[in-house]
């Protein structure tokens, strides 16, 4: 079947915050531009997991009145808590020796989904188009190879890749400009950096997965407005990685665990890791008596400014977290997003202006470095490197950068892939991780019925394998299998037959579009590509 197009002036892919500012951007410089943004999650919102504590600086650039117009951002950071942990006792560093970054007076507590939820309103009331349910397939290219478009995916195509009958074919979005917002490790976002060869001047990018819940708790044990953030226990000091636990609205508890990417145990499971993190005696007392509400887990940048690609390309330009734009030292990335999302918007909108199309947006790069993004990100980007030597090593460092040295180093340190890090099983020592009790720790099924995903399971699989000998010949013999591991979801398991055989099995059906695994798998044989248009979780005040 012939697919039918429609024509833009800018197509945005993915409706974060950074895809909803810059279509509010857009048509606040110029109304008459006609701006279409496509969501793969069937609402949006749905798809979008922070923690999050938001700096409200970008916001307010964008829409002074926020609070006036009522935006979903409501408790204001009264405390900061930042702890140590042991397995059995903590210390808390003292407020006046913590670095500038990690303070959070003026910020806000806040669901980054519901933020987004209302951030399409306003959208929709400048005259955006948006589509949400329709995922962002295919990139399209006109005759000098430059990005023209997207395609949605296809509907209604069966687990052989045969249409059934139920099938409809994707929409062409054809734009003289197309924004890729898709958030962290973009599916569209890696293909364009390999084919315009994006990073060829800058470090492999870096990444963690953050794993989260939310939790309804006694109101005797909430305290509104309190940040709390924790490094060491439950993890080693050579893995990088941290808690929150962040307290706001009605008897709501953000609780939930960073684990960098880089690790190097292959036993090692950030979803265990967070489970157990809860058991800690300063912890659990939070949540007795508690309910735990939602469940989700989400990948995210960590390299920072060394790890940047180039923002534009022929057509186009990277977004957010789709180009890498978190600071991670900080632990926030909508402020960042949104800027990204108002620098490209205004650079798009003078391009049109200017009667070009489909060309270099090369003005966006240069607005970033420009901006206050860029000096944030810059005084930040040693960070990540620094962590990466280990947490003493790593905090004294940047501790000294930051602090004696105000983030102004005369030197830049650099980060190398995290999926060459793993050492293989039989150098490491197994982590024994204690059962799930129902009531504080869960198991991953129970908590991905809290993400409320679904999947069509007659389509072909998302999670394609570029060689099926690979799972069991290197990743089994060699590492145990981490991908049983790594996966917060229980998408991936090793089953064996009645000869003993093993093979991969692969339970699509329970992804929630972290993305980890497209990122860890130590051969990079596993390529994450969209789902059907509407499919996966659907996080509600995550």
């Amino acid at each position: 079947m012939q697919r039918e197009a429609m024509e833009f002036d800018v197509v945005i892919v993915g409706g974060g915050p950074a895809g909803l500012s810059a279509a509010i951007r857009l048509k606040q410089i110029n109304a008459g531009i006609n701006v279409c943004l496509i969501e793969k999650g069937s609402e949006i919102g749905a798809h979008i997991l922070s923690g999050a504590v938001m700096d409200p600086r970008a916001l307010t650039e964008l829409l002074p009145d926020w609070q006036a117009l009522g935006a979903p951002v409501e408790t204001e950071v009264t405390r900061d808590r930042f702890s140590f942990l042991t397995q059995y006792g903590f210390v808390d560093l003292p407020t006046p020796l913590l670095p500038n970054c990690l303070r959070n007076h003026g910020n806000y507590i806040i669901s980054l989904g519901q933020l987004c939820r209302w951030l399409s309103t306003q959208a929709e009331a400048l005259g955006v188009e948006i589509y949400p349910g329709f995922a962002g397939a295919e990139l399209l290219y006109d005759e000098q190879g430059a990005v023209r478009g997207v395609a949605t995916g296809d509907m209604g195509v069966g687990r052989d890749g045969q249409p059934t009958t139920g099938y409809q074919p994707g929409m062409e979005l054809l734009a003289k400009y197309t924004l890729l917002a898709e958030g962290c490790r973009g599916h569209l976002g890696k293909q364009i950096e390999e084919k315009f060869c994006l990073r060829a001047a800058s470090d492999p990018q870096t990444y963690a997965i953050g794993i989260k819940e939310l939790w309804e708790v006694d109101p005797e044990r909430h305290e509104k407005g309190l940040v709390m953030h924790t490094f060491g226990w439950p993890m080693k000091s050579d893995t990088y990685g941290g808690g929150f636990i962040y307290h706001f609205g009605e008897n709501l508890v953000s609780v939930g665990l960073v684990v960098g990417l880089g690790y190097s145990n292959p036993f090692l499971s950030p979803f265990e890791e967070m489970q157990r993190m809860k058991t800690h005696p300063q912890i659990a007392p939070i949540f007795q008596s508690g309910k735990r509400l939602a469940y989700g887990a989400r990948a995210l940048v960590a390299g920072g400014l060394q790890s940047l690609p180039k923002l534009d390309f022929p057509g186009g330009a990277l977004l957010g977290d789709d180009a890498g734009l978190l600071v991670a030292s900080r632990i926030k990335g909508s402020h960042a997003a949104i800027k990204s999302g108002m620098l490209a918007a205004e650079a798009a909108a003078a391009a049109l202006a200017a009667g070009r199309a489909n060309d270099a947006l090369a003005e966006y790069p240069e607005a970033f470095r420009d901006s206050w993004l860029y000096g944030e990100l810059h005084t930040a980007r040693n960070f990540k490197p620094w962590m990466a030597k280990g947490l003493w090593t790593g905090s004294l460092m940047f501790g000294i950068d930051q602090v004696l040295l105000r983030g102004k180093a005369p030197w830049t340190l650099h980060n190398s892939a995290d999926h060459l890090k793993l050492k293989p099983a039989a150098e490491c020592k197994p982590i024994d991780y204690p059962k799930p009790d129902g009531v504080l720790t869960f198991d991953r099924l129970s908590s991905v019925f809290l993400s409320n995903t679904h999947h069509e399971e007659d389509q072909p699989c998302h999670l394609q394998l570029k060689n099926a000998d690979v799972p069991i010949s290197t990743n089994l013999t060699i590492y145990d299998a981490p991908e049983q591991r790594y996966c917060p979801a229980g998408v991936y398991e090793i089953v064996y037959d009645e000869n003993g055989t093993p093979r991969l099995q692969i339970n699509a059906q329970n992804c929630v579009h972290c993305k980890t695994c497209d990122i860890k798998d130590p051969t990079q044989n596993i390529n994450w590509v969209v789902p059907q248009g509407g499919e996966g979780p659907i996080y509600q005040q995550m």
